[in-house]
């Protein structure tokens, strides 16, 4: 099958190349054209790519696995994956969120599908990469295992992950010890994923165990940045992370209804739509 035939995006064959690297440990070239059903000079492309990013090692025809898991289950793949519009926006969104945080700021993540992609545009950000300083060019603390697996094999980045119990569902870690962890700790910037985000009812989520970590975290952030698609805003999850007072600024996409965007606004929460 010719590059032009293959029905996968870029994203969509990382993810199953990551995915084959993390059962097999090591992919060849030719294996891995033959799996995808796409041309080995796609496949090549692709290695060089992952390579670049430290998400693989390449070798004499091939890529050899880190050891270690870079993406969410496969329940949140196939969510994002199955809406490419979707997709297209949490991009936008986290691209936009990612471009805010300045080097050498200490920026917290809870989990999500969009907070682990401002963690990848964060992360892959070429002035962070090369800039020239003895310590880390910015500090990432979360408590999403997916997120500091990733982040901790950028040199640039310090990892500070949380500790807890961690829950299946989302990778978060969440109880006590992650609530005492973060005593200890002050954030510059939160990067905050929400379930609905409205004005009288503030930052939700599904989950109450989630919401009070992620409140904890609110409340030791000098600054909240809420990401979240237009379909989450005039929404209500089950409990609540905080008011829409706790959080500076929103970043969503350009299909959310003016009239929503409106009482956002009025309500003092500064708005960038991507």
């Amino acid at each position: 099958m010719t590059v032009a035939a293959d029905g996968r995006d870029r994203a969509q064959r990382w993810s199953a190349l990551l995915a084959l690297l993390g059962d097999r440990g090591r992919l060849s070239v030719a294996e891995a054209a033959m799996t995808l059903a796409v041309s080995e000079a796609t496949i090549r492309r692709d290695f060089a790519a992952l390579a670049d990013r430290q998400l693989a090692t390449r070798t004499h025809g091939g890529v050899v696995a880190t050891g270690v898991a870079y993406d969410l289950p496969a329940r949140y793949r196939g969510r994002v994956d199955a809406d490419r519009p979707q997709l297209d926006r949490k991009r936008r969104i986290a691209a936009a969120a990612a471009a805010l945080l300045e080097p050498g700021t200490v920026v917290g993540f809870n989990g999500g599908t969009t907070t682990t992609a401002t963690a990848r545009r964060l992360a892959a950000r070429t002035d962070l990469q090369q800039r020239d300083a003895t310590g880390p060019a910015i500090t990432v603390v979360t408590n999403a295992l997916n997120i500091a697996t990733e982040m901790v094999l950028r040199p640039h980045v310090r990892t500070v992950t949380l500790g807890g119990i961690a829950r299946p569902q989302s990778y978060e870690l969440v109880g006590p010890l992650a609530a005492l962890v973060l005593d200890e700790l002050w954030l510059d910037v939160l990067v905050l994923g929400v379930d609905g985000f409205d004005v009288v009812g503030g930052a939700t989520c599904h989950h109450g165990v989630e919401a009070g970590i992620d409140a904890h975290m609110v409340r030791r952030a000098r600054r909240v940045l809420v990401v979240a698609g237009s379909e989450k805003l005039g929404m209500r999850a089950f409990a609540r992370i905080c008011p829409a007072a706790g959080v500076h600024t929103l970043i969503t996409d350009t299909d959310a209804p003016a009239d929503v965007i409106a009482g956002i606004t009025a309500a003092g929460v500064e708005v960038q739509q991507a």
